[in-house]
């Protein structure tokens, strides 16, 4: 049994909703900012002559950071699908270019 009252659950529960609200809107400013230096990659491999599609180097930032979840004590398989989200919507930023 809680030691807490309900009153008290209540209160902590609604910093906790805030807090998270809060992380939401860090990530998405994360994301917002990934996106800007996609599309700065995406210029570079273009003056370069690069293609803007590299499954090594895709495959690379999955496994890095499916390591990082994993040190963090974060379940990787998630991460990996999370992240092989961001890195299409990087290339697809990339590609409207």
């Amino acid at each position: 049994m809680s030691n807490q009252s309900g009153g008290d659950a209540l209160t902590e529960l609604a910093a906790c909703r805030d807090e998270i609200e809060r992380l939401d809107n860090e990530i998405i400013g994360l994301l917002a900012r990934r996106i800007v230096l996609g599309k700065r990659t995406g210029a570079l491999k273009r003056a370069a002559g690069l293609p803007i599609l590299d499954p090594s180097r895709e495959a690379a930032v999955i496994r890095r950071v499916a390591e990082t979840a994993r040190e963090a004590g974060v379940p990787a398989e998630p991460v990996r699908e999370i992240f092989w989200q961001i890195v299409g919507m990087s290339r697809r930023e990339q590609e409207a270019q």
